[in-house]
């Protein structure tokens, strides 16, 4: 894949979409980007956990966590998984923990924030569905591309 350099994509496609600021990079890769699968999840990382376990094909995973800080819905163990299964990377609107180990991890991760609690284990959750947040619809199968300076959303693949 290509470098992915988010305000480069914006100036070459000016019809892509762009996440409001608010998410930091915590992975041990800091620019990544690939087809979209996602997870719409509260406080409950159930399919998440069951989906790094897949292979993921170079694909991003996107998180709907319901902007909650209470629980983090990523740890060390699932980003290495993640990493060892093929995921290009994580985007979770919410919280991860082990943010040291994570950063370790041949993995791009982007959350809102640090928070040190597990969460809770109810299988709940979708998958596959839009997801919505930071002004922006995320739909599977379309792309995200993210680094230090923002995450672009298109319809097809960029680089």
């Amino acid at each position: 894949m290509a470098t992915i350099i988010t305000p480069d994509l914006c100036d070459e496609f000016p019809e892509v979409n762009v996440a409001a600021p608010g998410f930091n990079n915590y992975g041990g890769v800091k620019a990544f980007g690939g087809e979209i699968v996602t997870v719409k999840c509260f406080e409950d990382n159930s399919v998440v956990k069951e989906q790094v376990g897949l292979p993921g094909k170079g694909r991003v995973m996107v998180v709907d966590g319901g902007g909650s800080m209470r629980h983090a819905l990523l740890g060390d163990m699932l980003a290495e998984k993640a990493a060892s299964n093929g995921w290009a990377g994580l985007i979770i609107y919410g919280c991860v923990r082990d943010v040291d180990e994570i950063g370790n991890t041949s993995l791009g991760v982007q959350a809102l924030a640090t928070f040190p609690r597990k969460s809770e284990k109810r299988g709940l959750g979708d998958l596959d569905v839009p997801v919505t947040f930071h002004g922006v619809t995320f739909h599977p199968g379309h792309y995200v591309y993210a680094d230090n300076n923002g995450i672009v959303v298109s319809e097809k693949p960029l680089v």
